[in-house]
């Protein structure tokens, strides 16, 4: 057996496979090039000392800890085989297939073999997972197959989200003490409250500064995610798959295949994290670029569909320049409210009588795609499938509904083939190049997450191989189901069901952390936000909307003519700058007011940048302090102008460089020192434009 050494973008893993389990020794800052002697010297020198009242050998943190070696933290692996929990591993082989390395494990009693994979990509993006193989002659139930990364002492502060319907992504933090920080989601789906992204750090560590360790688990479905400090002296983070009892039981000869689990080490804070996850994920998961700007008829309409009302929106949207249509809720077999007629994926003759063909074929005369929302997921009580296939309805029929529906349970080969054949017929009918796909409420019935999520996975992938030209979107009530699992089967995600550009605000840039804003939806709304009733500037909300993948969710023939050309400007503003925002490294900044946040997109050349600084309340401080744009090459000089509508500001004069139009500096100066700012009134946003 050998010591293991995979580097990559600065990041360093030294696995120790010379035991009966492999060791991580270290996953962070690169080591530099090891001999074989220097990492066998390295190995050596990190067997801990045998501390007093502890088991009699060194502890050591392996790939599948458990109480065999002395570790009392969380297991790795939980099971029984008719009572009798799992027994030790040793390994029986190990890959070499830098940047892959392949561990493969055997029971002590060879009736269970462990595959692990873990791969360092070219971003310094770590990858492991586990397969899980029953090669007993009796069932062995799974209870528990968790990935586990060591962390460091100083990574002594976690850092992970919650929130709810609308304000999704809320950050939450909190010193690392001995015990465990553990975050389970129960939802059948991640849920608003998901932890998203588990971050370790140094103390205080920031968007700019400090060491990072984090995790996310790329699964739609229940999963576990958390952060330990053992007593014992290892600190970990780990995540799995949330398992109900008798969930997965694993007969002769079958396996379980964890979902991955995507780690990132940052030496420059968060946005060092963001620098390595999304070049990855760029390449792993790629979009057709431009990303369209996109009309969503949502909240222009709710159920009210009518050919010539939309016919009107339709001409308001190609007016602005708007490239994609999208009809939402409300166009299929009985669906006046969101109480009834899901599963019932026929157009409405009552609504449609000669199909979605003429709406189709007006949004396509102006140059413009055609998109529509479906939910085919859930079924309705009150609608024909399920007065025709009860037995297709997931769990309790007598179980509470939420948003009065129910999940159609898609691990019945007959439902899954029903609601494909629907969706196909949909797409073979009409041109449609995008599906808005929803999924309105938690499962909610114990034991159906692992099915329902692998179901969806394979109705998704079935689809796209039938349908290459279709782009899917991911909406889950909003920002319900937004993770790497997912991702590689859908190209954007609906980042929340609020478009009020104050909340927008937090849940876009720290949503925007693992994901990068291409794949986000971000629209302009109305004035008056319909879901809080917050009014707001036009100037913020699309200042707001730019950054992501833009659109609009308003009835535009309602809107001024002023407001109106402003849109149309804004749209042709994006489009010209969509090539940076879509593929320049996104950066933050720490405001020592929070007050303001500082927020833009550098080109991967350092050439070009696009800021915005937002206010968001009110300052503590007449003059608030200097504004620095972080991520600039400090050897360039660069001209920085204020683009797009002007906020509101409160102040007698602006400042100096504001009135002379521009200002030319060099990167380090605009970096570190910064520049004076207007005095932004709350809720609004200056967007600068520096070449």
């Amino acid at each position: 057996m050998t010591v293991l050494h995979l580097r990559s973008a600065g990041v360093s893993l030294v696995l120790d496979a010379r035991g009966a389990v492999p060791v991580i020794l270290h996953w962070g800052p690169d080591l530099g090039e090891l001999d074989d002697a220097a990492l066998t010297g390295f190995a050596e020198a990190c067997v801990p000392a045998v501390a007093p009242s502890s088991v009699d050998v060194p502890l050591r943190l392996s790939l599948m800890p458990g109480p065999a070696e002395g570790w009392s933290g969380t297991p790795g692996l939980e099971g029984h085989r008719h009572g009798v929990p799992a027994p030790a591993f040793r390994i029986a082989e190990i890959q070499d297939q830098s940047p892959m390395a392949i561990v493969r494990a055997e029971s002590t009693d060879e009736t269970l073999e462990l595959t692990t994979e873990l791969e360092l990509t070219p971003e310094g993006v770590l990858r492991v997972r586990h397969r899980l193989e029953n090669r007993g002659d009796t069932d062995f139930e799974l209870a528990r197959l968790g990935i586990q990364l060591p962390i460091p002492d100083d990574a002594a502060e976690v850092l992970d989200f919650t929130g709810l319907w609308a304000h999704e992504r809320q950050p939450q933090r909190a010193p690392l003490r001995h015990g465990v920080w553990s975050r389970e989601s129960r939802h059948g789906r991640p849920g608003h409250d998901d932890a998203f992204l588990l971050m370790a750090g140094e103390p205080g560590f920031g968007f700019r500064r400090g060491r990072v360790w984090a995790v996310h688990l790329a699964w739609s479905g229940d999963k576990s995610i958390w952060a330990e400090r053992s007593a014992l002296g290892y600190g970990t983070l780990g995540a799995g798959e949330l398992l109900a009892p008798g969930e997965i039981r694993l007969a002769p000869g079958l396996s379980y295949e964890t979902p991955w689990l995507v780690a990132a080490f940052s030496e420059t804070g968060i946005d060092g994290l963001s620098d390595r996850l999304h070049p990855w994920i760029r390449s792993s998961s790629p979009l057709r670029l431009p990303r369209p700007v996109v009309l969503n008829t949502w909240e222009a309409v709710y159920f009210d569909q009518d050919l010539g009302v939309l016919s009107e929106l339709v001409d308001a949207a190609a007016d602005a320049g708007v490239e994609r249509f999208v009809l939402d809720d409300g166009w299929f077999t009985g669906r006046r409210d969101d109480k009834r007629a899901l599963g019932d994926w026929y157009v409405d003759p009552s609504v449609w009588p000669d199909g979605l063909h003429p709406l189709i074929s007006r949004v396509h005369d102006r140059g413009m795609e055609f998109g529509l929302w479906v939910e085919p997921e859930m079924i309705s009580p009150d609608s024909a499938l399920a007065c025709s296939h009860p037995s297709w309805i997931l769990g309790d029929s007598g179980g509470p509904t939420w948003r009065w529906q129910r999940v159609l349970d898609l691990g019945n080969p007959a439902a899954f083939g029903y609601v494909h054949d629907r969706l196909a017929a949909l797409l073979t009918e009409y041109p449609i190049a995008f599906l808005k796909w929803d999924h309105n409420r938690d499962l909610l019935v114990p034991g159906a997450s692992h099915r329902q999520t692998r179901a969806l996975y394979r109705l998704l992938a079935s689809l796209r191989s039938a349908f290459p030209h279709v782009e899917i979107e991911s909406c889950a009530s909003g920002g319900a189901r937004i993770d790497l699992g997912i991702l590689e089967l859908v190209d954007r995600f609906w980042t929340s069901d609020t478009n009020d550009p104050l909340d927008r605000q937090s849940i876009q840039r720290w949503t925007s952390v693992l994901i990068p804003p291409e794949y986000l939806g971000g629209h302009l709304g109305d004035a008056t936000a319909h879901v809080t009733g917050r009014s707001s500037a036009l100037g913020f909300r699309l200042a707001t909307a730019l950054f992501g993948s833009a659109g609009i969710e308003w009835n535009l023939t309602t809107a001024s003519d002023a407001d109106r050309a402003l849109i149309a400007d804004w749209i042709t503003s994006y489009k010209r700058l969509r090539p940076l925002l879509h593929t320049g490294r996104v950066v933050r900044a720490d405001a020592p007011d929070p007050a303001f946040r500082v927020h833009g997109v550098v080109a991967q050349d350092g050439s070009s940048a696009l800021f915005a600084l937002v206010s968001v309340g009110s300052p503590r401080a007449a003059l608030p302090p200097p504004l620095r744009l972080p991520g600039l090459d400090p050897a360039r000089l660069y001209t920085v102008r204020p683009i797009g509508a002007p906020p509101r500001c409160v102040q007698d004069v602006p400042p100096a460089w504001l009135v002379a139009g521009s200002v030319t500096l060099p990167g380090r100066v605009l970096s570190e020192a910064g520049l004076p700012v207007p005095l932004l009134a709350p809720e609004q946003a200056l967007l600068l434009s520096v070449e």
